[in-house]
């Protein structure tokens, strides 16, 4: 029987890009199938699966700021035991684990953050990613991806001119993650494109009627420059 790989939030924006590259290789099951909260729901559906699976990729999550510091718990429930759920059920079952994080691990103070940088998060949805994170680096046979990702084509009125990042479009994102996928790679990396600001970021996208937003006006922590150094991923997928 071959053995798949496993993807939690497949009808999220990841999830659905990868889907498109490749559906075969892939399970996404639902929520409702496969709830990260759910530790003997999920063992479960292992148990009882007509599939054998190899890997899982864990990209569910609450990643709204706002909504995590509006609903904490939920946050909580999510991101930090949902994820430790997944750790638990790959180390019983042996599966290699993939952790999709995010760039908000960082507080923003200097950019092309490398990944031996220590983590300082300013928000509670980064620090909800960063449990997250600690959960996964327990077990050896995992990959933190750390990244930044948005829709193919900017979806906000407005961006940020007082933000540096390295985000991506999800298409390039998904390339990258499936690359890794198909490696040996364990410990933590840094994908993403070339440090710019939001809005450059943004017209670069297609959007090009974009208006013009501060990190000041909006009502949560936002740090100031994400950017990620991708060297290590470049030197080791990239050659």
């Amino acid at each position: 029987m071959e053995r798949l790989t496993l993807f939690t939030g497949g009808t999220g924006l990841l999830g659905s890009e990868i889907k498109k590259i490749d559906p075969i290789n892939f399970l996404y099951p639902s929520h409702n199938s496969f709830d990260v909260t759910d530790y003997d729901f999920m063992k479960s559906f292992l148990g009882f699966s007509k599939h054998s699976f190899k890997t899982i990729i864990h990209a569910a999550a609450l990643i709204s700021p706002p909504i995590v510091n509006k609903e904490p718990i939920k946050a909580i429930e999510t991101n930090i035991i949902g994820t430790a759920n997944i750790v638990r059920l790959c180390i019983e079952e042996k599966l290699r684990l993939i952790y999709i994080s995010t760039d908000y691990v960082f507080d923003g103070k200097k950019g092309l953050y490398t990944e031996e940088d220590p983590v300082n998060p300013v928000n509670t949805y980064a620090w909800s990613k960063l449990g997250g994170e600690c959960s996964v680096r327990l077990y050896p046979n995992s990959l933190i991806i750390r990244t930044s990702f948005s829709p193919n084509e900017f979806p906000y009125p407005k961006a940020f001119i007082d933000q540096w990042t390295t985000r991506e479009p999800v298409a390039i994102t998904a390339l990258r993650i499936l690359k890794l996928a198909n490696s040996e790679l364990c410990g933590t990396i840094h994908i993403g494109g070339i440090r710019q600001t939001v809005k450059n970021y943004a017209i670069k996208s297609g959007k090009t009627n974009v208006q013009d937003l501060s990190i000041k006006d909006v009502d949560f922590r936002v740090p100031k420059d994400t950017s990620l150094d991708t060297t290590k991923y470049r030197i080791l997928m990239e050659r």
